[in-house]
């Protein structure tokens, strides 16, 4: 991203942060197998992060668009798809086939690649409005759904049978209704519950809203009044919720009802090498989050990295 849009979005983040929630400190045992910190190229300003086949884990830069390929047990990688300037990019995640998701963010739209060469297999140019950002995504069975962080609709890609990928236009654009249309919302991360609705995070309004994913209708998801203000990436496995809450440097963890329409705080997990943490992924006992530092202007000495956190 250039560094002016760079700007603007901490500014944007910034503006909301008040005085930060409290949280408790967890304590989490040692590991000589796998590094508690990976350090990224200077300069990379990451965003998303998702692991795929094996150790293997993909950073994407919200800079110029790079995506970074490193091993988990090693902590050693280097860059798969190299950077250029205005093709930014923020959520990312690897499908069953070994594909690539980008959402690129002041983009307008999101690329498809191939995970062990980083060739680009497709792109979907969702819009032109340059005021829009193509935040984060979720794979599903039968389709691909991104979040625009100033616009209040999905963005859908379906998927064809084996996960065949559309053609360049055979998306659709899905709006929101109800509490999904509130103005300054700043939609972000989201994840699919397993009845098929989706979760998504708004940012800027510190709430979760559940979303229809045929027809776009909204309500707010009960949290039990705990406010998830500057909530980032969405990790969910089975009924255990990770909000990744950047500018407060928490993790907040709650524990889903049956039916999958509230939550309830468990506990927040902090740590000293949390740094502004953009979203997360998880890895048998363990949630690794992407340090994004937005509360810095980035520079190309500004050093980067991914830590381990107990899940």
């Amino acid at each position: 991203m250039r560094r002016t849009l760079f700007t603007s979005l901490v500014s944007l983040v910034a503006a909301a942060a008040t005085a930060l929630v409290p949280a408790v400190a967890t304590a989490h045992p040692a590991d000589r197998t796998f590094p508690a910190r990976i350090a990224l190229p200077d300069g990379f300003v990451p965003e998303g992060l998702t692991i795929g086949r094996g150790t293997t884990v993909y950073i994407s830069s919200i800079m110029d668009g790079a995506v970074w390929r490193g091993d988990l047990r090693t902590g050693r990688g280097s860059v798969l798809i190299p950077g250029a300037s205005g093709t930014d990019k923020a959520g990312i995640k690897v499908d069953a086939h070994n594909r690539l998701w980008t959402a690129n963010f002041s983009g307008g739209g999101a690329s498809v690649y191939d995970a062990r060469s980083g060739a680009r297999l497709a792109h979907y140019q969702f819009t032109d409005d340059p005021g829009s950002l193509v935040n984060d995504l979720v794979l599903t069975r039968d389709a691909v759904y991104f979040t625009d962080s100033t616009r209040p609709v999905l963005y859908v890609v379906p998927l064809g049978p084996g996960g065949r990928l559309p053609a360049a236009t055979g998306f659709r654009v899905l709006p929101l209704s109800g509490p999904g249309t509130a103005p300054d919302a700043f939609h972000n991360g989201i994840v699919e519950l397993p009845d098929g609705d989706l979760l998504v995070a708004q940012m800027l309004t510190g709430r979760l809203i559940r979303v229809d994913p045929h027809t776009g209708s909204s309500t707010v998801f009960d949290l039990g009044g705990y406010s998830v203000a500057r909530a980032d990436g969405l990790v969910l496995r089975d009924r255990t919720l990770y909000v990744i809450r950047n500018l407060t440097n928490v993790v907040a963890v709650f524990q889903l009802n049956s039916a999958y329409t509230a939550g309830a705080l468990r506990r927040e997990i902090t740590d000293p090498k949390l740094r502004v943490p953009a979203t997360g992924d998880l890895f048998g006992p363990w949630l690794y989050v992407v340090n994004g530092r937005f509360d810095v202007e980035p520079t190309p000495e500004t050093d980067y990295d991914i830590v381990r956190l107990p899940a």
